[in-house]
């Protein structure tokens, strides 16, 4: 048995505690149920519940959600298009998100799936030191997709400043 200032009390019957707990207008809460004895504690029961939604919203805003990004190829995608589309995975990468690159076959283009896992090497090999490959290029349906990650120890970029913007024109309407 704990009071409401740390201290110990010692071992005492439940009619006891809680008689004991509600002259000083508190609750007794058992905290470790399992030990034997079991320890109670006399405390303002709705306070601590408050004080535990505190500390999990803070360690809830502490936390670093990690999403997993899709970018879409197809077999005949073109070289500007590869290249876009390259630039938004490293954007992704570099916030820490993971990215699931997937290139998608349709009709006589689901016979040759080399064309596919040639996109996906050809992306994790230039991607290759900013990635962990989490899995190779799988076929599933008219699909093909690769999972990629952020290498543990890359640097995450920072954002570019705002800079303000100012109008050139020079043209002066009156109203």
């Amino acid at each position: 048995m704990i009071d409401d200032n740390g201290e110990q009390l010692g071992i005492m019957p439940p009619p006891q505690a809680v008689a004991l707990a509600r002259a000083k207008g508190l609750d007794l809460v058992e905290i470790s149920p399992t030990a034997v004895p079991p320890v109670c504690r006399i405390m303002d029961f709705g306070k601590y519940q408050y004080e535990q939604q505190k500390r999990t919203r803070a360690a809830k805003k502490h936390q670093k959600v990690i999403e997993v990004k899709e970018i879409k190829f197809r077999p005949k995608v073109d070289e500007h298009d590869y290249q876009f589309k390259k630039k938004h995975i490293e954007r992704f990468l570099e916030d820490g998100d993971k990215v699931k690159a997937t290139v998608f076959f349709r009709g006589r283009e689901m016979a040759h799936p080399e064309i596919g896992r040639r996109i996906l090497e050809r992306l994790t090999g230039e991607l290759g030191d900013m990635v962990v490959i989490e899995s190779m290029p799988l076929k599933e349906g008219n699909q093909m997709h690769t999972i990629l990650a952020p290498r543990p120890g890359m640097k995450k970029a920072k954002p570019a400043p705002a800079r303000p913007v100012e109008d050139t024109s020079g043209d002066v309407r009156a109203e």
